[in-house]
C-alpha cells in the first residue's frame, strides 16, 4: 500500500476513534465512526475500497442536524483525508 494512503487511514481512525469515544455525540454517529474503522481495518478490500466505504458510511451522519459541530467537522476532514486514495 502506498505510504501516504497508509498514513491518510491511521489518520483518519484516529479521528473517528475521538468521535466515537466522545459522550456529547449522539450514539447514532459514534455507531457510524465504529462502521467506518471497522471498515477502514478490513484488509481483504483494497485501500480506495474501503476508504470509499467509509465515506459512504459518514456521508448520513455528516449531515445529520443533531451532529455537534467539532464531530462534522472530524468528519469533513475524514472524508478530505480518504477522497484521494485509489488504486
Amino acid at each position: 500500500m502506498d505510504p501516504e494512503a497508509q498514513k491518510n487511514i491511521e489518520q483518519s481512525k484516529r479521528l473517528l476513534k475521538q468521535i466515537s469515544e466522545d459522550s456529547s455525540v449522539p450514539r447514532n454517529i459514534r455507531r457510524a465512526a465504529n462502521e467506518a474503522i471497522a471498515v477502514l481495518d478490513r484488509s481483504a478490500d483494497s485501500p480506495a475500497v474501503r476508504a470509499q466505504n467509509a465515506i459512504s458510511i459518514l456521508d448520513e451522519p455528516s449531515q445529520d442536524p443533531n451532529c455537534p459541530n467539532h464531530a462534522r467537522t472530524k468528519i469533513w476532514h475524514v472524508s478530505s483525508l480518504l477522497e484521494p486514495i485509489h488504486d
